[in-house]
């Protein structure tokens, strides 16, 4: 067992949706792709769970002066520019530790 329980710390948004709808996500990563940040979401439902494994992608800011101030989540309008993120995404999962789901499995 390790000191960190990330189970518990799991840092979740809530995002407002076009429609006025608030979906909980949690947060996944913050990627940084050609110098920009982007935020990878995985939007849970009532019961916490997300279904479909479907992730989302934002560009991510945060105000370096005001660390209390809300970061703020922009859409990414471009199809290269997601599409770099999406491979970005797909290397960072490939590169995360799957230790940690065997030793779960073993215990």
């Amino acid at each position: 067992m390790g000191k960190n329980n990330y189970e518990d710390e799991e840092m979740t948004v809530e995002l407002e949706l076009e429609d006025g709808q608030i979906v909980n996500c949690a947060v996944i990563t913050i990627l940084t792709v050609e110098k920009q940040d982007y935020i990878v979401l995985l939007p849970l439902d009532e019961n916490g769970d997300n279904e479909d494994g479907e992730v989302w992608f934002y560009r991510y800011s945060e105000n370096m002066e005001d660390p209390n101030e809300e970061p703020e989540l922009g859409f990414i309008e471009d199809d290269e520019e997601y599409e770099r993120v999406a491979d970005a995404f797909d290397e960072y999962l490939d590169n995360c530790e799957f230790d940690e789901l065997v030793e779960d499995q073993e215990n």
